[in-house]
């Protein structure tokens, strides 16, 4: 009598599982692909596959001229425009030596905190609803239009505001702006409290994100994350007081730094809330500021071709999501050699590596969207 034994399922049980998620459709406005190997429904090992909409920002750069590239780089992080063009204007008048007249000098700041807030506010409703809250995001919304139209008002654009320039800013504000800015910040902040109890209180959302894809401060440092991320991780750093820039100096009796010691899912909704509250106090602080100023140019007369000297230089600002840099080349022509970015999304997602082994596909989502990245902030 001869035994046989029949092996059931290709010995499945020890086999690893490769699960892809992404890349979506290539029209949609951002593409990230997670490739995962599963044990079961645990995350053994992750990877995020970037460039899917790479579109060689850094290289264009050297075929614009000075002004040209603002709107080149006003686009990677297409919701904090405004931010992304500063980087770029403070580097060239470094290289220029360039002194910005101090009215342009407010209300960069005023708009940038404005911009920090439409940033925050896209996270704070869009988060709640990968989880499955769908209420929250028409609050942020509507808080967001709010702010959107004084933006719109300056600038006449709604997301990229083309309002920077070398030396200062396009134009001055228009008659009345300042009191219509000042009644929206107030108006937002009256509401901003649906967000505290409405998502905070909500145990089930506690319950989805309290000890979830934890980053250790050791990761952060590893791997160069900034922002709120790294700040709910315990990573006490932000340019706008270590490095300030802009009217920040001014500022730090309004500026607060929000940290967090958890470093999960929780602690980075907590830091962009409480940031969100910080960032209207510090434009109410801009606007009484600006509202004092005695009227005078809010920008430098520059010539018909602009050239920068030969030489280098890095300017970094604490955009919303994080370090954003520019280092700029030049060889003395109207356009950079080299302009590298430095975008804070591209050294955030890298962290996945380190959030998402040992956890479970369930909670994927939970911790993708806690890193609140843009894409085309990723793919550059």
């Amino acid at each position: 009598m001869t035994e046989t034994t029949v092996g059931i399922g290709g010995a499945a049980e020890s086999t690893d599982m490769v699960l892809n998620i992404g890349p979506q459709h290539p029209s949609t406005h951002g593409v990230l692909r997670l490739r995962l190997v599963l044990d079961g429904e645990r995350i053994q090992h992750a990877e995020p596959v970037i460039g899917y909409m790479h579109r060689g920002a850094e290289k264009l750069f050297e075929a614009r001229d000075y002004r040209q590239i603002i709107m080149l780089a006003n686009r990677h992080d297409w919701l904090s425009a405004f931010s992304n063009e500063l980087g770029v204007v403070m580097a060239v008048e470094r290289m220029l030596g360039m002194e910005v007249p101090e009215r342009a000098v407010w209300v960069r700041t005023l708009l940038a905190e404005l911009n920090r807030v439409l940033n925050h506010l896209m996270f704070l409703g869009s988060y709640p609803l990968e989880l499955g809250g769908i209420t929250p995001v028409f609050h942020a919304f509507r808080e967001r239009e709010e702010l959107q139209t004084v933006m719109e008002e300056i600038s006449g654009g709604r997301m990229h505001y083309m309002f920077n320039r070398v030396g200062g800013l396009k134009e001055d504000l228009p008659a009345g702006w300042l009191g219509r800015a000042r009644h929206a910040v107030a108006d937002v902040r009256s509401r901003m409290d649906v967000f505290d109890n409405l998502v905070l209180g909500n145990e089930i959302f506690r319950g989805r994100t309290r000890g979830i894809g934890v980053l250790a401060p050791e990761a952060v440092h590893a791997y160069g994350v900034s922002g709120p991320i790294a700040r709910a991780s315990g990573v006490d750093f932000d340019l706008r007081r270590d490095e300030p820039y802009l009217a920040y100096g001014e500022l730090q009796s309004t500026l607060k730094v929000v940290t967090r010691r958890e470093g999960d899912c929780l602690a980075r909704f907590e830091c962009l809330l409480e940031q969100s509250h910080n960032a209207l106090d510090l434009a109410d602080a801009c606007l009484d500021r600006i509202t004092e100023l005695p009227a005078g140019p809010i920008n430098q007369r520059l010539p018909k071709v602009l050239k920068a000297p030969e030489g280098a230089t890095y300017a970094w600002t604490e955009n919303p999501l994080g370090i954003n840099g520019y280092y700029l080349v030049s060889k003395g022509d109207k356009t950079p050699y080299r302009l590298k970015l430095r975008s804070a999304s591209f050294n955030n997602i890298q962290a996945l590596v380190e959030l998402l082994p040992g956890t479970l596909v369930a909670d994927m989502v939970a911790i993708l969207g806690s890193l609140f990245f843009v894409v085309g902030d990723i793919d550059k």
